[in-house]
């Protein structure tokens, strides 16, 4: 029996493997398919028109739900099994005080923004701030001055369809930067292949070395045990203002309340409350940008002196030659200070849940292929390769893991639709 379009389309959903890019929505333009918020929490592709075949399957080629693509590097860079290509891999963080303050961990993302714009290296950043309607989710944002680079600070843990705003962005401004996730970009990556506007006027890519997001589910289970109604909140910030920051609820008239971040996300990973596509990201480290920026905790969670002293530093890896000379660009500029000179083997003290998902990741598709559900097509991540450095029984326990999940639904969502369907 033939499977019709739509179908196809919402299989994705319904296995738990979107992530609410909205790369469908700028395939298929947004009086066919509109990424939106959804009854079950979480930004889903709805179809709102005719559906066709052809365009599924160019959805298909792109989605980083079904497919992630790594990088093979270029012919300067040094290539490592986990981590992917890189040139530098420096400590840095903003130059400017207040703008590393604010930032995430040190503001390096937001200064390298900056820096693109008043530099005039790039017309507009396309890029994430938070939500004017849905407290805890992101907005695609298209700055082109570095105030609002700068206003659009901090980490959208919160889903965010950035690409919702790729063709405005494309249509509007010769030459862009984007900043957004390494799955985001894993799905620009894949488009170029179809759509050369993409290399044509895409200049830099900047990532975060991303560990998921909050699940939707999750945000409002911590707002109800800390005493916060989800009904007055009208903004969350999740991080900024000192490193990490304080978790902050935003209610209107009345007080923010904050918590801080061991409060908020707990000091392993087992307390994170994340989807299942984030659980068994095959690339959070941001192998196709041109930059990737990380925390640098070892463990990869700060202590509780940590969060009373630490002045924000990222490690930045410069993963081309462009990323490179960026890097280089930002810190003559005065937008970006660098420290010390890193190392692979830092990088697997302050991220060790990277290195572990990489290991796995073989062997969880493996397991989804043998439930008969849709595996995330993994390209050019070595992820064969990798696994072969983790003992056997330990790769066959994932994979009996991932079966069994995949086997009896307990990822699965209902269809995408809209609250009046």
């Amino acid at each position: 029996m033939t499977t019709g379009p739509a179908a196809r389309l919402n299989l994705i959903s319904e296995q738990g493997l979107c992530i609410g890019c909205g790369m469908c929505e700028s395939i298929a333009g947004s009086d066919v398919i509109r990424c939106t918020l959804t009854p079950n929490g979480y930004e889903r592709p709805v179809i709102v028109g005719d559906l066709d075949h052809e365009t599924v399957d160019n959805i298909y080629d792109v989605c980083p739900g079904v497919k992630v693509t790594g990088s093979a590097g270029d012919a300067a860079s040094t290539l490592d099994s986990v981590w992917g290509p890189w040139h530098r891999i420096d400590l840095a963080w903003a130059a400017d005080p207040q703008v590393r303050f604010v930032g995430s961990t040190g503001g390096a993302l937001t200064a390298l923004g900056m820096h693109l714009l008043d530099t005039y290296k790039v017309d507009a950043v396309l890029h994430a701030g938070p939500s004017d309607t849905v407290p805890g989710f992101g907005d695609a944002r298209i700055s082109r001055t570095s105030p609002e680079v700068l206003d659009a600070v901090g980490s959208r843990y919160g889903p965010t369809s950035v690409f919702r705003r790729l063709d405005e962005a494309l249509a509007s401004s010769p030459r862009l930067a984007v900043i957004a996730k390494p799955c985001d970009l894993s799905a620009l990556r894949l488009r170029a292949n179809r759509d050369p506007r993409i290399d044509r006027q895409i200049l830099y890519t900047l990532t975060m070395v991303c560990g998921g997001i909050m699940a939707p589910e999750g945000l409002t289970e911590r707002m109800i045990r800390f005493g916060v109604d989800p009904g007055v909140v009208t903004g969350v910030r999740y991080r900024g203002y000192g490193c990490p920051g304080a978790t902050r609820f935003e209610r209107g008239d009345h007080e923010p309340l904050e918590m801080s971040y061991l409060e908020f996300w707990g000091d392993d990973e087992s307390q994170w409350t994340i989807p299942y596509r984030c659980k068994i990201c095959p690339d959070g480290t941001g192998e196709v940008a041109d930059v990737a920026a990380a925390d640098t905790w070892p463990g990869g969670s700060p202590t509780e002196a940590m969060l009373m002293d630490d002045p924000g530093s990222n490690v930045v890896i410069s993963r081309t030659r462009r990323g490179r000379h960026l890097i280089e660009a930002a810190a003559e500029s005065g937008h970006l200070t660098l420290g010390e000179p890193s190392t692979i083997a830092d990088l697997d003290v302050w991220q060790p849940h990277h290195v572990r998902k990489k290991q796995v990741s073989w062997a969880r598709q493996q397991g989804r292929r043998r439930a008969s559900v849709l595996p995330i097509e993994l390209i050019d991540l070595r992820a064969e390769e990798i696994a072969l450095t983790r003992p056997e029984t330990e790769q066959q326990s994932e994979e009996q893991g991932s079966y069994e999940r995949a086997l009896d639904g307990r990822a699965n969502e209902p269809t995408p639709v809209t609250f009046d369907q």
